[in-house]
């Protein structure tokens, strides 16, 4: 059964003891008004700030018979937020405070479950608007409805083409550091412990292991941190200069647990846990490390013997003469040294100069039992990670490519080194922390399995298992890498949560619709769209404004003829309850008397070339600088740029949309910074260069939060990312094209994205690039409404692609679409407060659900948004049907709208039209829902709730809902918010 209940009583959910046929008659025969924002719980009943919710160890609320199986509630995590008032000084690293590693409030139980109408355009256009007519002075003259077109910057198409020639950027055997690697082939390691080096204390394990051949010592240093994770760091004995080590993405130095040697003979060492559930097992000759659980082991370090570390060297011109220098010169030739790229490496007519030599790093691990693998986005390729023996290896190197190619390995604007490996008894994960360009190499076979054998005829019965093989190379610093143990795949994302930090939580206005092009025009074109919603009675949260908003292309400027007061501009669209993003790229026009451009030039806080001048490279203002964002002091004074008394004109209903931050770098070698550009203390960019695009959100989500004195949360949309970005803003998956491939494939994008800690991530709705036929259009609206980000997007080359400039028929199924998410807006706020508070996904791959089902382990055509909802989108073209896989043997689905029971499970083929796209409920779920939408989030405070509640087999459902101001930290400082979990048993729908 699948009821739709209005909330009543004034939000105090008193438990009511209902039959089915009551139940049923009870549809909206009540409803309940929204509690207070000022503060949000007192109205709920005695305690001032609402329910206090059960800590980790001190009970979770009561479960139905139905809700007895399940995971353990998690326990605190760090949130994002500020520890402290108003935020005076530093940066928003993890040590700041500002992004403390501390819990938010208290942690809810996982429900407990084992499984602008522009002047004169009409509603009824089939397309968007013809060019505009050419007038003889050479301007544009637009027709009612379109905006001003202008002419095309002369640099676009050239800097398209650029970005879209394939051959500006690398394959992997291309990569100097990936073909000296690949000299080492798997076999015998020639590293070996010096087990006499072995010292214990109460944080690590740390010992020797020296290279046979060229006597190098590196030093290993093994760790066991709370919540199954251990770390392994190598690094240079004694490091001819201090190798970089990656700071800043960890929220805190984690906390670690004594491990003691519990078995030692001849050649081995075997390190236990204090719950002696784990044992690490170290081989002295060949050093490898074995990681067991329970006696199974799980995964190997070395075992193929591709450890490898370039370690320090002086330049040629410096070293003194020795036999070694004099025999390594005779046997290399001066091409082979250009060959193996070790000093300077050539791509094209781009010199990269190496002033520390080379400097790469590399290890192997094999995962027992795994075939399914999965993460280190960002790319556009399969859910399911694929072998690389064929073919290049994952790219890990954020580029901005536009119009990527759809199923190329190549890294695209972020990076987060997390790989994730998967079977129907256990999850585990890897953790490369490394910012340096990274490439992964995959091998899966069947191996005889490992266990002790007594006789030949047992030898011979031995069963084939899986083995897969990743071989982490890194251009650059240390190896440091976390071993997440699971065992189940919401452990692992706890776990990296631990170390990274959790989803910010977002303000509600975010989660609405956002309406986005390159570029509204002007003043009264954002005012035109802006009404064309209203008009068409489709809600939106937030309109954009591109690079052209600016007085040529200086960001925190605006355009003085076209935004002539930008705050009136705010203040209208204020008062329509709505917000506006504006971009803010890290590139900075060269241009003296720019404020901007010559307070960092005279603080010298911009990235130097090699020669110690300031990196001058071309982007969207032509020669630019580009803020070193690596410098805790530029990001401060970054972040005061946003104060409103800087930033003129700018209103607290203004955000920010960092683009282009991967950094993008026009004309130089794959379109970005060049590699021996120079950070501060003298780090080259090889070392941190995935890390760029996360400094700059870092800074501009201070910034934002520093202007309101710490009491609003932030929003920042950034390009580029990696591991931890999650605790800054959002993400997107960069220039897709309007295209049903685009379509298919930002599904397992991201899914990918999401598993790896960041879920507050979309695609541009529509596709960024060309002109979407209606239908895909439409298809790509109802896919968009149920993921985490919610945004149309053009390119400036596009037709206008308003929602209602497509015909009255598809202006209604966008409408009805964007409604859908309007409606569902309290099961999505919930989810985020779940991401923020445990870590757990918001858009999830089937087998995170289903961990035991082996079919869903490759699916990627659809998703579970939550654990209650099951989504299928339409991704192919005048589609009648859709292959649906319901998984879980003993799970009941139910039509979502229809409240309609699937009758048949596994497989069906569920018929399609162009009204909606399928979607789900699983059986046991309470999903709550408003009963109508609005303008936007912030006219819908006063509209009524309800729920959707779905019963399994034993006639049970639970649910949860969360409800906070919406926009403050008062949730986190005052703990004013709304938690409720809903019960269906036995006919009586209760809440606490």
């Amino acid at each position: 059964m699948c009821m739709l209940l209005s909330l009543p009583d004034k939000a105090r959910f008193e438990a009511q003891q209902l039959s089915s046929t009551q139940i049923q008659g009870f549809i909206r025969s009540a409803e309940i008004p929204p509690p207070s924002p000022r503060p949000v719980c007192t109205s709920l009943g005695p305690a001032q700030h609402g329910p206090a919710l059960p800590r980790p160890g001190q009970g979770s609320l009561p479960s139905p018979r139905c809700a007895h199986r399940g995971r353990a509630p998690p326990g605190d995590l760090p949130s994002f937020a500020p520890s402290r008032g108003p935020h005076t000084g530093g940066s928003p690293s993890a040590a700041s405070g500002l992004f403390p590693a501390q819990a938010c409030s208290p942690l809810p139980p996982r429900p407990t479950r084992q499984r602008g109408l522009k002047p004169g355009s009409r509603a009824g256009d089939s397309h968007g608007p013809e060019p505009p007519h050419q007038l003889a002075s050479g301007s544009t003259e637009a027709r009612p409805g379109q905006g001003r077109p202008r002419p095309q910057p002369s640099a676009l198409s050239s800097v398209q083409d650029e970005a879209v020639d394939k051959s500006n950027f690398k394959k992997c055997n291309q990569i100097a550091f990936y073909r000296r690697q690949k000299l080492l082939h798997p076999g015998k390691s020639l590293y070996r412990v010096l087990l006499d080096s072995v010292t214990l204390s109460d944080e690590s394990v740390k010992f020797q292991i020296i290279h046979e051949k060229n006597k190098i010592l590196l030093q290993v240093e093994i760790y066991e941190i709370e919540g199954n994770i251990f770390r392994l760091k190598i690094d240079e004995a004694s490091p001819l200069r201090p190798r970089y080590k990656v700071p800043d993405v960890l929220i805190k130095e984690p906390t670690t647990q004594r491990l003691f040697i519990s078995h030692r003979e001849a050649g081995i060492l075997v390190l236990s846990s204090v719950n002696e559930d784990y044992k690490l097992q170290i081989t002295a000759n060949p050093f490898q490390v074995e990681l067991q659980s329970k006696g199974e082991t799980v995964m190997s370090m070395n075992s193929n013997g591709l450890l490898y570390f370039e370690h320090l060297q002086s330049p040629p011109s410096d070293r003194k003469p020795t036999a070694q220098n004099e025999e390594a010169a005779s046997d290399s030739s001066k091409e082979k040294q250009e060959d193996l790229g070790l000093w300077q490496e050539k791509f094209g007519s781009f010199l990269d100069i190496k002033a520390h030599g080379p400097t790469s790093v590399g290890v192997d691990f094999s995962l027992h039992g795994y075939d399914h693998v999965y993460g280190i986005p960002q790319r556009t390729e399969t859910l399911l990670l694929k072998n690389t023996s064929d073919g290049d290896a994952y790219r890990l190197y954020n580029l901005d490519i536009f119009g990527h190619k759809i199923h190329d390995k190549i890294g695209i604007y972020g990076s987060v080194p997390l790989l994730l490996a998967h079977k129907p008894s256990r999850t585990s994960g890897i953790f490369w922390l490394n910012s340096s360009e990274t490439l992964v190499d995959i091998s899966t076979k069947a191996v005889a399995e490992h266990t002790p054998s007594r006789s030949a005829a047992e030898i011979a019965k031995q069963r084939a298992v899986p083995l897969t093989d990743v071989r982490w190379m890194s251009e650059s610093g240390i190896i440091d890498v976390f071993l997440l143990m699971g065992p189940t795949a919401f452990d692992i994302f706890k776990q990296f949560a631990q170390l990274t930090g959790t989803q910010a939580l977002p303000p509600l206005f975010s989660l609405g619709y956002h309406q986005c092009r390159w570029n509204y025009e002007d003043e009264q074109d954002v005012k035109a769209v802006d009404a064309g919603f209203d008009a068409h009675d489709i809600p939106y949260d937030v309109i954009w404004l591109d690079i052209e908003h600016t007085d040529g292309k200086r960001y925190f400027t605006w355009d003085k003829q076209k935004f002539q007061n930008p705050r009136k501009m705010q203040e209208h669209l204020k008062k329509k309850k709505r917000k506006l993003v504006v971009i803010v790229d890290p590139h900075i026009k060269v241009d003296p008397s720019y404020t901007l451009y010559a307070q960092a030039k005279e603080k010298g806080y911009f990235v130097k070339d090699r020669n110690g001048k300031d990196f001058e490279g071309i982007c969207w203002p032509g020669s630019s600088c580009y803020l070193d964002f690596t410098n805790p002091e530029v990001r401060k004074w970054y972040a005061d740029q946003f104060a409103f008394k800087t930033y003129k004109a700018s209103t607290n209903i203004l955000f920010v949309w960092n683009d282009m931050n991967e950094p993008s770098v026009f004309k130089e070698a794959e379109l970005t910074m060049q590699k021996d550009a120079v950070h501060y203390n003298n780090w080259e960019h090889r070392e941190v260069h995935n890390l760029y695009g996360f400094y700059q959100q870092m800074a501009t989500a201070e910034g934002l939060i520093r202007r309101s004195s710490g009491k609003e949360r932030p929003f920042v949309l950034a390009r580029s990312f990696f591991a931890g970005s999650q605790k800054y803003g959002a993400v997107w998956t960069g220039d897709n094209t309007a295209e049903w491939s685009y379509l298919q494939i930002s599904i397992p994008m991201l899914l990918t994205i999401n598993m790896t800690g960041i879920s507050f991530c979309g695609a541009d709705v529509g596709g960024f690039i060309g002109d979407p036929e209606p239908e895909l259009l439409v298809r790509w609206y109802q896919a968009g409404a149920y993921q985490p980000f919610f945004r149309g997007h053009s390119n400036m080359e596009s037709k206008r692609r308003e929602p209602w400039l497509f015909g009255e028929k598809n202006t209604q199924l966008i409408r009805r679409a964007i409604r859908e998410r309007y409606v569902l807006l309290p099961y999505l706020y919930t989810l985020f407060y779940r991401a923020h508070a445990a870590a757990e996904p918001v858009m999830r791959a089937l087998w995170i659900e289903f961990p035991g089902e082996v079919e869903t382990f490759d699916v990627e055509n659809e998703y579970m948004l939550g654990n209650a909802l099951l989504v299928h989108p339409v991704t192919e073209k005048e589609a009648k049907t859709v292959t649906v896989l319901f998984p879980g043997s003993e799970e009941i689905w139910y039509d979502f709208r229809k409240f309609k029971r699937m009758e048949d499970a596994g497989t069906v083929k569920i018929p399609v039209t162009l009204e909606n796209i399928p979607v789900f409920q699983r059986g046991g779920t309470v999903i709550p829902l408003k009963t109508t939408a609005g303008k936007s989030t912030e006219w819908m405070i006063d509209i009524s709730y309800e729920l959707h509640v779905a019963l399994d087999k034993e006639a049970c459902a639970i649910g949860e809902l969360y409800v906070d101001d919406g926009h403050s930290f008062q949730y986190l400082h005052k703990k004013q918010f709304l938690y409720r979990k809903f019960t269906f048993h036995k006919n009586v729908l209760s809440s606490r």
